[in-house]
């Protein structure tokens, strides 16, 4: 149960709500959903449901080195980018049902706009110092560089192909100086530093202003949140620049700043502003002004520093009421299969994808992102969790409770909700259970606590499935259809609960329940309640809310992802290093020789081993293999390979070894037999 002091400190007439923008150089995978999205949208839905004043606010974040990459890579535009992605994340928002009031993005005109008068503001407060400095220079292209615009040699894995920010074989965190022999990405020339000049947000002198506002204000936000925030401040703040030399953004609007543009940093958070003010050009103050509004912004890990120290500062320094958060309610990362989702890599589920693959499920991704919410601390998605969650928590627990309750009525009652009668110590102990749990639930979604406030909800269902086994109204009905009455109208009070308790996480699914039950459209403050559906009324003929997931369908993504897996492993393969020379003589004296296969057969007790039996030209021998994990034998027999002929014999798994047969190790690992290209005599000398 939440502490007292992660209450909500105060009322408000409104709630602002915002969602980190999401990058638009590629779609949104379930690490995004997980740790944003989903989140927010339950709780800007779970706050609808109660009345409340709510704002939700979304956008692209269409700026930055990462979208001109892309492009170069391309041959497109930076707008062709951000045009093509901006379409595919809002479509698949909309497909999963995140109820943004608006989605828009930071190359509109009202952003610009809306960006270019805010920096302006604090340029004419004198809220920024102006510092030169010496960056990465391509003299070739004429350009200043960004980290990512250059490459080189890792000097902590000796990766040929690590970026100027990190290098994605060892996964270290780099500076583009640290690089050995590094080099410009756009045209390959040796990089210099130049002199430049840039404007910078002197956080420093908001320090102390930020370290009483959330080490003494906001101690009820979360460890993860309140603890890196307490970091930064004990490290000591410095000046952070507001500008850059790049050719994609929003302009530097002060003279002298020709090839200048916003840090994306800078640029992204006051798209939250800029959106709200496209929504509502007249009254988007009062959201953004009012001490009466709230605001929260559901983001991950990565952005914690920008929305609880460098965005509140920027809103301090400007000045006219602007409001700064109330709760950052930030996660953690989501992983992929045990390993850290990846966009350059390939390595996510993406939404889009998702849809695609699954139609009508959702909800069913929508709750076990929040079932597996990385609320503290890295969690795991895997398939087969996934498929679990399905069958055996929302069929076999969630769906198949209401199916019953619903083929009941429709058997004894002809699907007409029956009066309840008399009700028994069962009863009213049932219904106080489902009280409970929603009470539980409403605490727990109040302060973000959504994935334990999710088993809340399901014990909701599982109540009900407690309550029809003990009651057992089949039986009721050979001897007391007034009893059984009083069940299923009791079972259907339940049915109605769930419509609303799931609403906010599976708003597809409930929908879909509340049509059946014949429910006017529910609000929060009636879960609990025993009068959600009217005796005498119809309820619809029942469907399944959700179907099983078979077996292929899940090894379906898990073969997805092993290709995409091979493939990664092939394109960061690195060669072993050359090893020592040998003389010609001593590489002459090894005696190399095709054979054909005769037989072929796995080694008894052992996994790695196969036994060969080979016509090498002169009789049979025979030898012993470490590749029984990447062959069947019966796919080597008849087959010619290259081997070893003047080793020495040797045992193995007491099979005398009179040779070696060559192999070639991919990049997964794999060994591949090596044989040539057209068949020859067995025999034939490898020369």
């Amino acid at each position: 149960m939440p502490q007292e002091s992660q209450q909500p400190r105060r009322d408000y007439k409104r709630t602002l709500i915002t969602s980190a923008l999401p990058y638009a150089n590629g779609p949104v995978h379930i690490g995004h959903l997980a740790g944003v999205y989903v989140p927010a949208d339950i709780y800007a839905r779970f706050l609808r449901m109660q009345g409340k004043d709510v704002l939700f606010i979304g956008g692209s974040d269409e700026h930055g080195v990462p979208i001109t990459i892309k492009a170069r890579e391309e041959g497109v535009t930076p707008q062709d980018i951000v045009d093509r992605y901006h379409t595919i994340i809002k479509k698949s928002m909309e497909g999963l049902g995140i109820s943004f009031d608006i989605y828009s993005r930071t190359t509109s005109k009202t952003h610009h706009e809306t960006a270019s008068e805010f920096f302006r503001r604090l340029y004419d407060k004198g809220e920024f110092v102006v510092k030169s400095s010496m960056q990465l220079y391509d003299a070739e292209a004429g350009e200043f560089l960004a980290d990512r615009y250059v490459m080189g040699t890792c000097p902590h894995c000796g990766n040929p192909g690590a970026y100027g920010d990190q290098c994605e074989a060892c996964g270290t965190s780099l500076a583009a100086t640290d690089l050995i022999d590094p080099h410009s990405r756009l045209t390959s020339a040796p990089v210099s530093l130049k002199e430049t000049t840039h404007w910078y947000l002197p956080l420093d002198r908001w320090e102390e202003r930020l370290r009483h506002w959330i080490l003494d204000g906001h101690q009820e936000w979360k460890p993860n949140v309140y603890g890196q925030c307490k970091s930064w401040l004990d490290q000591g703040l410095q000046p952070r620049a507001v500008s850059r030399d790049l050719d994609w953004g929003v302009p530097v609007p002060v003279e002298g700043a020709e090839g200048k543009v916003l840090y994306v940093w800078f640029d992204a958070p006051i798209g939250y502003i800029s959106n709200t003010k496209e929504l509502l050009p007249d009254s988007w103050e009062q959201w953004w002004k009012s001490d009466d509004t709230r605001l929260i912004h559901f983001i991950g890990k990565d952005n914690i520093v920008f929305h609880c120290i460098i965005f509140p500062t920027m809103l301090m320094a400007y000045g006219d009421n602007f409001q700064v958060p109330d709760n950052v309610p930030a996660n953690e990362f989501l992983n992929l299969e045990g390993d850290k989702i990846s966009t350059s890599r390939n390595w996510a589920v993406w939404a889009h994808e998702y849809l695609e693959d699954f139609p009508g499920k959702q909800d069913t991704l929508r709750y076990v992102l929040t079932a597996n919410a990385p609320e503290t601390k890295d969690n795991d998605f895997t398939w087969a969790d996934f498929q679990a969650r399905n069958n055996n928590e929302l069929v076999a627990i969630l769906g198949n409770f209401v199916n019953r309750a619903m083929v009941l009525t429709h058997k004894y009652f002809e699907g007409t909700v029956p009066a309840a009668g008399e009700l028994h110590d069962v009863d009213r102990q049932m219904m106080a259970d489902v009280r409970a749990a929603g009470e539980r639930l409403t605490a727990l979604w109040e302060t973000f606590h959504f994935r334990d406030g999710l088993k809340e909800a399901m014990e909701i269902a599982r109540i009900g499935n407690r309550y029809l086994q003990e009651t057992e109204p089949w039986k009721a009905a050979k001897t007391d259809m007034g009893r059984t009455a009083t069940i299923l109208n009791r079972a259907l009070q339940i049915c109605a609960n769930i419509a609303i308790a799931f609403e906010p996480v599976m708003p597809f699914m409930a929908e879909k329940l509340q049509k059946m039950l014949g429910m006017d459209k529910p609000s929060w403050e009636e879960l609990g309640s025993d009068a959600l559906v009217i005796a005498g009324n119809p309820i619809a003929t029942p469907e399944l809310l959700f179907e099983k997931i078979d077996d292929a369908t899940i090894q379906a993504q898990l073969d997805r992802l092993e290709r995409i897996k091979k493939e990664n492993q092939i394109k960061n393969y690195k060669a072993a290093p050359q090893a020592p020379d040998v003389d010609f003589d001593t590489f002459m004296k090894a005696d190399l020789r095709v054979g054909t296969v005769l037989e072929c057969e796995k080694v008894k007790k052992s996994d790695k081993l196969l036994r060969f039996l080979i016509d090498d030209g002169l009789e049979k021998r025979t030898i012993v293999s470490g590749i029984a994990k990447y062959y069947k034998p019966e796919e080597l027999v008849g087959k010619q390979v290259c081997f070893i002929a003047n080793l020495p014999p040797r045992k193995l798994k007491g099979i005398e070894s009179q040779g070696m047969i060559l192999s070639a190790e991919n990049a997964d690992g794999s060994l591949v037999v090596i044989g040539p290209t057209a068949p020859v005599v067995a025999g034939a000398q490898v020369k």
